[in-house]
């Protein structure tokens, strides 16, 4: 089965965690500025600034990207790869370089799970918080959404209804698509990253939302799945 229809779709998901260890060690100008979004989003009086902290890395402005996977098709496989590490900005410099090569390839776009709301934006955002240009693919600011061409798996599964959110877990199962989720969810990242130190373990887990995300496209397209043995590995320097 050659999956050349698809050859121009990088398929990406990213993983966050909160800027800092704790709430304690957040810096005083950002403290207040938390305490406000805590109140918001807190769902029972029990929440406290504290103590909902580990879910800072939900947002743009108190989180940062611990890794990025992306993936697209070629021929037959489907070649992989992950920026992951402690330092964002060098993740955001190297992933910008294969968005860049991607970009030049004819009608290329990008594709996530819930990606128009969270993944793109995201990206988007820490970049400019980074210092760093963003890269036309990904940066929809003052576009239209007719004027991007930005493919959301959720998007697709809604058929218009906005009423919900459907998780790629559930989908995974609904289409009997292998489970990213097998070792660790997300609610899960901030623990493994601040707690426990398994930086490798984020990267394989955000890896395998990636290629879940490559092959429910592929179900909602009417394409059968791309065996695990097709599924390739490539160094970062390899570009595409």
């Amino acid at each position: 089965m050659s999956y050349q229809n698809f050859k121009n779709i990088l398929f990406l998901d990213i993983e966050t965690a909160p800027q800092h260890a704790s709430y304690e060690k957040m810096e005083d100008r950002m403290k207040p500025l938390w305490d406000k979004k805590a109140l918001k989003i807190g769902q029972n009086e029990a929440d406290t600034p504290e103590s909902i902290y580990n879910r800072a890395g939900i947002y743009a402005e108190f989180g940062k990207i611990i890794c990025i996977s992306a993936g697209y098709f070629h021929e037959n496989s489907f070649r992989l790869t992950a920026y992951g590490g402690h330092d964002e900005k060098e993740i955001l410099i190297s992933f910008s370089k294969l968005l860049n090569s991607f970009n030049r390839r004819s009608g290329a776009t990008l594709c996530a799970h819930n990606g128009k709301e969270f993944d793109f934006p995201y990206i988007c955002r820490r970049m400019l918080i980074n210092g760093l240009p963003t890269p036309s693919i990904i940066d929809s600011s003052g576009k239209k959404p007719w004027e991007t061409s930005f493919i959301d798996t959720m998007e697709m599964w809604r058929f218009g209804d906005y009423k919900n959110y459907t998780s790629l877990e559930l989908l995974t199962a609904v289409f009997d698509i292998p489970t990213p989720k097998d070792e660790i969810d997300g609610s899960m990242v901030y623990d493994y990253y601040w707690n426990r130190n398994e930086l490798d373990t984020i990267i394989k887990y955000c890896r395998k939302d990636v290629i879940a995300i490559a092959q429910l496209y592929l179900r909602m397209k009417g394409y059968p799945l791309i065996s695990e043995d097709n599924v390739v590995m490539i160094e970062l320097n390899e570009g595409v």
